[in-house]
């Protein structure tokens, strides 16, 4: 069949030829998973069995880091370290998380108003598409298939064109029961249009860019009207106040942009959507942070994701790597002031300065569009509720960062500002147990915590006649 190449951003070279899955490939997928879901033991194992399975499964991914760190470091550029002690190890915690979680699935005892017993049940949904993204290869693959694992789904997942070497990795090492997890790899326009128009799948989760979020949303109603969920693009706001921590604030507001392709403490920290792009000071301590913001930019290391010394490797590919910088000279062709970066990093590769503009205005484009890399719009506001109206002037709610050290001012923010997940003094504070997804035009449904495993299930009612009955 046809493959296409999937390629090392450190230097633009083929690292390898992929199979170019197509809707006949998707066919085959569901056709698999669907007998596994109607037929096979998946959903029919008690939530216990299942969950032994996934620990079993949780337990190959960490004998195997080595291998899969590395595929993640040449195929989206991200650190080595990070991605060994970090994101590998979080995949299989994420299995172990809802491997707990998969006989904790507990439907309700209903007080019915009349003679009547009801109960509801939480049944699995059934065929699950799921579509990933290239930003967090590993991360994005268990945030998906972790919870409808456990819930009983079975599933096709389509990974990113750009990265999907791991993918294909996890489909080897999940072959536990068959027809459960099966792996198609291939591009947007076909594979991933062919999960969501299918008659015969139940769900699909994707996770990427408002504009294809539209389209699987499209054509998931024209097919069979399958349930869907989207985590799409943001703009966060990082709001600082005046009497924030300066040294904290600048750690979070630089982290908060250059977060997935760099190291920070030694986690691989911008290529993701809840980035902190447009950062907020107030004017008290716009001068100071600045200044430090400055600093850390300079003494920053871009270089190759193998190198323990770097701080941040390439972006993922040619056309988001040329995509950033057009954003960057927009920005300057605006009216931005460039406080530092603005350029590519050495002469192969699709290497990017951490970028840092100021003056920025509400407007200007690289304040309004979802850049999807290492580049700060720094902007100054005088009171708290112009901090909260002008963060809220976005069409995005997916995150965002209040530094302050005033827990009123903390509280009344959080609760202003229309966004899915707001880090008060952190940024990046995922966990297993945290639900995380957008407001507005970031999408709806939730990943991780146990709101992500109830999607994927449905709820049956159940009523039967009571007669006879001394009570109610």
């Amino acid at each position: 069949g046809r493959t296409f190449e999937t390629i090392d951003p450190r230097n633009g070279e083929v690292i390898a030829k992929v199979g170019e899955g197509d809707k006949e490939d998707i066919d085959l997928a569901v056709k698999a998973a669907r007998e596994a879901f109607d037929h096979g033991p998946w959903p029919r194992l008690s939530g216990f069995a299942r969950g032994r399975i996934m620990m079993k499964f949780a337990d190959l991914v960490e004998e195997h880091v080595d291998e899969l760190a590395t595929l993640d470091s040449y195929d989206a550029g991200k650190l080595y370290i990070g991605n060994k002690m970090f994101e590998i190890p979080a995949g299989a915690n994420n299995l172990r998380y809802y491997a707990g979680a998969a006989d904790k699935i507990h439907g309700e005892t209903l007080k019915m108003s009349r003679d009547l017993h009801g109960y509801t049940l939480r049944e699995p949904m059934g065929v699950v598409g799921h579509i990933i993204p290239w930003n967090f290869p590993t991360t994005m693959f268990f945030m998906k298939v972790a919870p409808a694992l456990a819930a009983g789904c079975t599933m096709v997942v389509k990974p990113a064109e750009q990265t999907p070497l791991s993918a294909l990795y996890y489909a080897h090492l999940s072959k536990l029961v068959h027809g459960v997890i099966n792996v198609v790899t291939g591009f947007g326009p076909t594979a991933g249009a062919a999960i969501a128009a299918h008659m015969d799948i139940d769900k699909v989760s994707f996770t990427g860019s408002t504009e294809v979020g539209r389209s699987v949303m499209k054509a998931a109603a024209d097919s069979n009207l399958k349930q869907i969920s989207l985590e799409l693009g943001g703009k966060s706001p990082v709001i600082i106040f005046d009497d924030a921590d300066v040294d904290l604030a600048a750690e979070l507001a630089f982290t908060g942009i250059v977060f997935n392709k760099a190291r920070i403490l030694n986690f691989p920290y911008g290529e993701i959507c809840v980035a902190g792009s447009r950062v907020f000071v107030q004017e008290g301590i716009y001068d100071k942070l600045l200044q430090k913001l400055k600093i850390k930019s300079e003494n920053w290391v871009v270089g190759d994701p193998f190198d323990p010394n770097s701080h941040q490797g390439p972006q993922v590919d040619k056309k988001q790597f040329e995509k950033i910088l057009s954003y960057i000279n927009q920005g300057k062709q605006e009216g931005a002031n460039l406080l530092c970066g603005g350029n590519r990093h050495g002469d192969k590769g699709y290497f990017i300065q951490p970028t840092i503009f100021t003056d920025v205005k509400d407007n200007m484009t690289i304040a309004t569009e979802e850049i999807f890399g290492p580049v700060m719009s720094l902007m100054k506001f005088k009171t708290i509720e112009e901090g909260i109206e002008r963060a809220n002037a976005t069409k995005y709610g997916l995150a965002a960062g209040i530094v302050t050290k005033n827990i009123d001012i903390a509280n009344t923010v959080s609760r202003s500002i229309r966004a899915g997940v707001i880090w008060i003094n952190c940024y990046f504070a995922f966990d297993a147990d945290c639900p995380y997804g957008g407001y507005k035009m970031s999408g709806f449904g939730r990943d991780l915590g146990m709101e992500s495993l109830y999607k994927y299930t449905q709820t049956k009612s159940v009523v039967t006649p009571l007669y006879n009955s001394p009570w109610l």
